[in-house]
């Protein structure tokens, strides 16, 4: 249900009311097509606008302590949009080019924060150093717990309670995963238990600074939210190298208001730690209008990906696509092929055999390339080279590619099917997993209209050959 507050709700009524009367008025003029437009427009307008919620508490000590920091911003307020949850909105019309935000260093948590707080004597002694990445999940975790005597209550206020990363959901939602996804989700949960087991000698050296068991504050699930927390929300920073911590790239910055930006793969923008201004600054590449959504673009990410770094999914992703294994590239070509093993190790050779996808405008021409050097006849073999340059051996290598193609698309499209009817099935079952099945079905009903559009473009191709 849309929400609106007192006076959007008012304007609102006021402009049903009015069509109302118009229709009263004029039954003919009511019925017509400019009233049933301007209804239209209405309803899209109510559907997509943000509801102010810069009146909530924690947003309001939020602004309190940005504001103590020399940063307060005149431009946008937090709201919350119908789709994307809550984000910012702008309260101007922004211009191409326009500062969006300019947020200070003062309001930054970066590794120099955690440096300068009672963590940087027992980091700074600790050997082997210790990751930047700990460096802040250690810190984050900590001022969790200290609550309202942390300097950052403000801020850690506003973070979200849990994610919806792959690491975050149960077992059996994890299973039900496109299987490059899975994979991948099964891959980082077990480097980050990893992770937390060879941190532990490092939290326990804090005890100290505690009355509490360290075990019980620094448990799994605390880290894993921290972690989150870093990898879903940091901006990056020109990377920095101290002596005190290893050798990764020390590039993380959590930059409080600014990360409640959520992100569009339409929109662009200029981002970045301005070295003269000290601010993270962000500029808009396109216009804005007054009362809309404000997003940034946290890069041309795949659904995949973005549901595996920041635990969401994005609709009509143009990035979108669905990856097609080495497995499934293979399936429908003839057992009886005598050259299938030299020509699956030239793909390899020459970087083939991965990132092979169909896309909203069909299949990728790496994929489409892949299967033309696997359909080559034993006489045509010989001229591998000139398919991988992307020349036509012949109209019969051609058709059969896409007879493949098309076949391996349909082949997707059951799987989908079948995925998104178990997927159904289990939240009428499972109801405390509604929130994650939903994340799932969303991911899949996007593959499956990813499927559907490349099988048309299929069909029109194959045409051409009858």
């Amino acid at each position: 249900m849309i929400q609106l507050d007192r006076k959007a709700k008012k304007c609102f009524l006021f402009q049903i009311g009015h069509l109302n009367r118009n229709c009263t008025c004029s039954m003919k003029k009511g019925r017509g097509r400019t009233s049933r437009i301007r209804r239209r427009k209405l309803f899209r307008s109510s559907e997509s606008r943000g509801v102010n919620e810069s009146y909530k508490p924690e947003f309001i000590e939020l602004k309190k302590w940005l504001k103590e920091r020399k940063f307060e911003d005149m431009n946008l307020t937090p709201a919350r949009f119908p789709g994307t949850g809550r984000g910012l909105m702008s309260k101007i019309s922004l211009q191409e080019g326009q500062m969006i935000i300019s947020l200070p260093e003062s309001c930054l948590l970066t590794t120099d924060t955690v440096i300068r707080s009672y963590l940087g004597a027992y980091i700074a002694k600790w050997q082997p150093p210790l990751s930047p990445l700990l460096a802040l999940c250690t810190f984050l975790v900590a001022e969790k717990h200290a609550g309202d005597r942390s300097v950052w209550k403000p801020y850690l206020e506003v973070l979200p309670k849990a994610y919806t990363c792959p690491v975050c959901l149960e077992p059996e939602v994890v299973d039900l995963l496109p299987k490059p996804l899975k994979a991948k989700a099964r891959e980082q949960r077990t480097r980050l238990q990893a992770f937390f087991t060879s941190s532990r000698d490092f939290f326990s050296s804090l005890r100290p600074l505690f009355s509490e068991a360290v075990e019980s504050i620094f448990s799994y699930s605390a880290f894993l939210w921290a972690w989150c927390t870093v990898n879903t929300r940091a901006v990056y920073m020109k990377p920095r190298r101290r002596r005190c911590f290893s050798a990764e790239p020390d590039t993380y910055a959590l930059a409080p208001y600014l990360d409640l930006l959520n992100h569009s793969p339409d929109v662009q923008v200029q981002a970045g730690f301005n070295e003269e201004t000290r601010c993270y600054e962000i500029r808009t590449v396109s216009s804005c209008r007054k009362h809309e959504e404000v997003f940034i673009c946290y890069g041309p990410h795949d659904n995949q990906r973005l549901l595996l770094e920041y635990g969401f999914v994005s609709i009509h992703n143009p990035h979108a696509c669905v990856y097609v294994s080495k497995d499934i590239l293979v399936k429908y070509l003839p057992s009886t092929d005598k050259q299938m093993k030299k020509k699956i190790s030239i793909l390899k050779d020459h970087d083939f055999i991965e990132n092979l996808t169909f896309g909203w405008d069909g299949p990728s021409w790496r994929l489409l390339t892949a299967l033309k050097l696997l359909c080559l006849e034993a006489e045509e073999f010989t001229c591998w080279k000139k398919v991988l340059l992307g020349e036509i051996i012949s109209d019969t290598n051609e058709k059969t590619s896409l007879d493949i193609a098309q076949k391996i698309c349909c082949y997707f499209i059951e799987e989908t099917n079948a995925m998104l009817q178990k997927v159904s099935r289990m939240k009428a079952e499972e109801i405390a997993l509604i929130n994650q099945l939903t994340l799932v079905e969303t991911l899949w009903t996007e593959e499956l209209k990813i499927l559907q559009a490349s099988a048309g473009i299929l069909n029109n191709l194959q045409t051409a050959f009858t």
